[in-house]
């Protein structure tokens, strides 16, 4: 079954099931606006495809990676701009009228969210400066937009060329004039100190009615001619007459080059009916969000759990073209190349750009193995091809760069898990190479978090030789970020053990017991005195004074009590080190004890600023390093509490419907998202799924019924159900449970079980 034609079955069963419950499609419920007023650049979503390519919505704020996109309680708009990935920004349009470049370059307008409508796939909005009502959509490639301009009022259309957009300067760019409807050209995306080249952009722009006149302005001043349009500092504006109100464009982008921009806008926008593309995107997203059905609960708990779950199928974005043609920036300069075709001539997969996988094992390494095999499938596959091209398996690529974003080597539990559940539709034996490669002299393991030129930042060496990673760094500070001892040691511990099970899959012991030792070297880090992982310096000298709560000493986004905890591959190993399981699950609840007076996470930036005891939070469920501490317990013989805590952690965390909170810190690119979907399921995977045939923990679901329609092209069930008798708010422990109508004792399941098909039955109880 090709992976059409299951999209189109999901897409049928979500129809008959809207029908039958709440008549609301999955994508209905979802609330774009949760979180918004705490945005980031690429956090807010509207005209986008899952994993899209143009990422289309309003901007109110411009300046910078953080604080920047659309902010809700922000009351103008800026621009409307097709890119909005990590590290990288593309092409501000936006419809205007009455605006003489001689007189005046400020182009935004108030806004209301009164008049606003925003669900996956389309946004509409007015702008009451000039009384224009925008409608956005898009296909994967492309932006659609729809602009209805007041009756006989002057309609112009704003191109900005050059000025900072989001995580970096827009310093040049071009625009050429190809007849009356069609514009293309290219902007460069200057480098940042995340992304270490300039990284060009390509469009193409086709508009229904012919332009009548075009004139620019740069920090040269106002000129009509397009070649003299540039600089930091420019833009474009479009003139047209006023004989129809309505004023269709398709934005078509590209990494590649223009011709390229061109070839994606004809390929999947060849004809003008914006609302056959709204229905389709529309339609698109219900596919995805429909492959998990929920019943039971409240509405807004459906309308929470669909956000999340948006979240986690956007993000990370597409960059190659509609034939496979793609930029390889892995050596600073574009080289287009081209991904391999199957035998109907269409490209076997995708290449992406991301954020980290810093935290991807306990959120997309589930979630989509599980759910979207073919994405996690195809994105692997993207990985190889940095290998391929560079010479490293990325870790967080921008636009075909690299950029060492946050530690080690993040993706290797997600190729691994992907092998150990099958999903094997890539060159196992060149991901083998490649992942040896990254944990070894010479690999991606070595560099610290954005060190671009040297490599010893991350001290892989220390490590190697010493058994972990000193802080401070014995090299100095100035290579690279997130250069925390400890948590470099326990990172590379966890990631070795995940590499140590490929082997042990593939056959190879002598590589699997090199692994396998180094993954105990987590112990080195631990000072039994104080019961917490502590910062120790070249020497072997503990770091004094010592405060386990104090943020970011020795500790990248953590503190050590967070921290502490993290080694999802030897639970067992660090309650040793605490005195046994008993005190080990004492010390963590007396923590979520604690944690739980500020809400489970060390809040927004804000709070921090006027709270600055949010950062001492024992347990933050707002950032990755403590994100599974909930489940701790249950590995340790204590479910109850997990059972209790997660219930905890979602109520307070991740069940709020409001511009104003949601994720609590920094969704980043579905990973909460993730988790949070994960949480409210009842499914984990305390080491990423990463051993052979992985165990899912089951936890406590918020609903009554779960129906997980399964990807029949990779497992051979049809669903796997999770059926809970007695579910409520109280009712948050597990009595008993049920598998195929069998007993099921130890609250875990395989993923051979789970994938294929069954019922899983909880008696729910108030009491554990």
């Amino acid at each position: 079954m090709n992976r059409q034609l299951f999209l189109t079955l999901v897409l049928l069963q979500v129809s008959l099931f809207v029908f039958a419950q709440t008549k609301k499609s999955p994508a209905d419920l979802v609330n774009p606006h949760v979180d918004s007023k705490n945005s980031r650049w690429f956090f807010f979503n509207s005209a986008t495809r899952p994993f899209g390519m143009v990422n289309l919505s309003p901007d109110t704020d411009t300046g910078g990676a953080w604080g920047s996109g659309y902010r809700y309680e922000s009351d103008s708009i800026k621009g409307l701009s097709h890119v909005h990935a990590w590290q990288l920004s593309a092409l501000s349009v936006l419809p205007v009228s009455g605006i003489d470049l001689e007189t005046n370059t400020d182009f935004g307008s108030p806004f209301s969210h009164d008049s606003e409508i925003v669900q996956p796939g389309y946004h509409k909005l007015m702008l009451d400066r000039y009384d224009i009502k925008v409608e956005l959509t898009s296909t994967m490639r492309v932006g659609f937009h729809r602009y209805t301009f007041p009756k006989n009022g002057a309609q112009q259309v704003m191109i900005r060329l050059g000025g900072m957009l989001g995580p970096s300067e827009i310093t040049d760019g071009e625009i050429i004039q190809l007849d009356k409807n069609t514009l293309q050209g290219y902007l460069i995306n200057s480098k940042t100190i995340r992304r270490p080249f300039d990284t060009q952009v390509f469009y193409a722009i086709k508009l229904n009615r012919s332009i009548t006149g075009i004139e620019g302005w740069s920090e040269a001043g106002v000129n009509a001619t397009l070649s003299e349009i540039k600089g930091k500092n420019s833009g474009a504006l479009l003139t047209f007459d006023d004989s129809q109100e309505e004023l269709l464009m398709k934005v078509g982008i590209s990494y590649v080059s223009a011709e390229q921009a061109m070839l994606n806008l004809k390929t999947e926008l060849a004809h003008w009916d914006f609302n056959q593309i709204q229905s389709e995107s529309f339609e698109e997203w219900n596919s995805y969000l429909g492959r998990i059905q929920v019943e039971g609960a409240t509405e807004k708990a459906h309308r929470r759990f669909y956000t999340d779950l948006f979240h986690a199928l956007q993000g990370r974005r597409t960059i190659s073209d509609v034939n496979g043609k793609y930029a390889d920036m892995t050596s600073g300069t574009l080289v287009a190349k081209q991904i391999p075709l199957d035998n109907a001539g269409k490209p076997k997969f995708r290449h992406f750009n991301s954020d980290s996988f810093w935290g991807a094992q306990w959120t997309i390494n589930t979630l989509w193995h599980l759910v979207y095999p073919e994405i996690t499938e195809e994105f692997v596959n993207s990985m190889l091809r940095y290998y391929v091209d560079g010479g490293l398996i990325p870790r967080g690529p921008s636009g075909g760069n690299y950029t060492y974003v946050m530690t080690g080597a993040s993706s290797t539990p997600f190729i691994v898990s992907a092998y150990q559940k099958g999903i094997r539709g890539f060159d196992v034996q060149l991901a083998y190479e490649g992942l040896k490669k990254n944990h070894r002299p010479g690999g991606i393991m070595e560099k610290a978090g954005y060190e671009h030129r040297t490599s010893k930042g991350g001290g892989l060496s220390y490590y190697l030789e010493n058994g972990y990673v000193p802080w401070p760094n014995p090299e100095g500070q100035r290579f690279g970020f997130h250069q925390g001892g400890p948590s470099l040691t326990m990172d590379y511990a966890y990631q070795d053990w995940t590499l140590a099970q490929l082997a042990k899959a593939l056959g190879d012991e002598p590589t699997a017991q090199e692994f396998l030792t180094r993954s105990t070297y987590y112990k080195n880090t631990f000072d039994t005195e104080t019961g917490w992982m502590r910062p120790k310096t070249v020497n072997g000298e503990w770091k004094t004074p010592f405060d386990a709560y104090e943020y970011g000493a020795g500790f990248n986004e953590a503190n050590a009590s967070q921290n502490t905890w993290f080694v999802p591959h030897d639970l067992e190993g660090l309650a040793e080190l605490m005195g046994g399981r008993e005190k080990a699950v004492a010390k963590l609840n007396a923590s979520f004890e604690e944690a739980s007076k500020l809400g489970f996470t060390s809040g927004t930036s804000h709070s921090q600023e006027t709270h600055p005891e949010y950062r001492r939070i024992p347990v933050n469920y707002g950032n990755q390093p403590s994100i599974q501490t909930a489940f701790v317990f249950h590995k340790l013989g204590r479910p109850d509490l997990t059972q209790y805590w997660s219930r905890a952690v979602i109520k307070s965390v991740y069940s709020d419907l409001s511009p104003e909170n949601g994720y609590n810190g920094d969704e980043d690119q579905g990973l909460m998202g993730s988790l949070a979907v994960l949480m409210k399921i009842g499914l984990f995977q305390m080491n990423g799924g990463t051993e052979i045939d992985p165990a899912y923990e089951i936890s406590s679901p918020i609903f009554d019924k779960i129906t997980i329609s399964l990807n029949p092209y990779y497992y051979p069930g049809k669903e796997f159900i999770i059926k809970t008798e007695g579910n409520s708010p109280t009712s948050v422990y597990v009595k008993s449970a049920t598998w195929k109508n069998q007993n099921l004792g130890n609250l875990e399941l395989s993923h051979s079980q789970i994938t294929g098909g069954g019922e899983l039955r909880l008696e729910m109880s108030e009491k554990p």
